[in-house]
């Protein structure tokens, strides 16, 4: 099932504490809430260039989110109202085990921890170069994360002790994952078009998504596109549903 956006490019997808799926448009600078058989709520950002990517609620009952380009991390109520807190290059951010959120710092090769009085820690990776972007907490509890640069699935727990899973395709540009319903861990693969798989010893499985039918009057745009996945989260329903950057959200059975 396909729910088109028309007021951007969703990137970031999550399941907010209000039972409604938030997301990110990233290239528009707004941030969207959408209760499934509704019309979605968009929210304009200032500044409009910042580049909001990720989102994930929070221990305080708002969502979280971070803008790359403007360098903030951020949280954003159920009617609109947003703050904002200074930092270096972050990416993806996640509700931890232990109270603080956990943030990636893609061009740092890090992984960061904030606690919600704004005490940070971090945390370099084994591997150069393997620029984090997606985060999430695992069952667990400790925190799992996808490197776009290396392609690999990492693991962090709260003392700071890192794993590091190699995928069967390493250029396959690993970008969000999930917790799953499972007990596993759900990740997009940005450059394969795939959806991918890791338990928690570290067993991996892939699957293919469909290509995005191209946007276009009658004669035009007849085609197909790449799907571009990003984002993806456990809807309301109990499916996992990714966030595609050619223009749809995808729900998974």
């Amino acid at each position: 099932m396909l729910t088109r956006i028309d007021a951007g490019a969703p990137y970031g997808i999550a399941t907010g504490t209000d039972g409604a799926l938030w997301f990110t448009l990233v290239h528009e600078g707004r941030i969207g809430r959408l209760m499934p058989g509704q019309e979605p709520v968009i929210h304009q950002l200032d500044p409009a260039d910042g580049q909001p990517t990720v989102i994930a609620p929070g221990p305080d009952g708002a969502m979280w989110f971070t803008e790359g380009k403007a360098g903030r991390v951020c949280r954003i109520t159920a009617d609109g109202r947003v703050t904002t807190h200074a930092a270096d290059s972050p990416y993806g951010i996640a509700a931890g085990p232990d109270g603080a959120m956990w943030f990636t710092l893609n061009q740092g090769n890090a992984v960061g921890r904030v606690s919600l009085e704004g005490d940070v820690v971090v945390h370099p990776l084994p591997t150069e170069g393997a620029g984090p972007v997606g985060i999430t907490c695992g069952p667990d509890e400790a925190l799992w994360f996808v490197e776009i640069g290396a392609g690999q699935v990492g693991r962090i727990d709260v003392s700071g002790k890192i794993e590091e899973f190699p995928l069967p395709d390493q250029e396959s540009r690993p970008h969000a994952i999930v917790a799953g319903p499972d007990g596993a861990l759900w990740f997009t693969e940005w450059a394969a078009d795939r959806v991918g798989r890791i338990t928690t010893d570290g067993i991996i499985e892939e699957h293919p998504l469909p290509r995005m039918p191209e946007k276009g009057v009658a004669g035009e745009g007849d085609g197909v596109r790449k799907a571009e996945p990003h984002g993806l989260t456990v809807g309301p329903d109990g499916a996992i549903w990714v966030a595609l950057e050619a223009g749809a959200l995808a729900r998974l059975d």
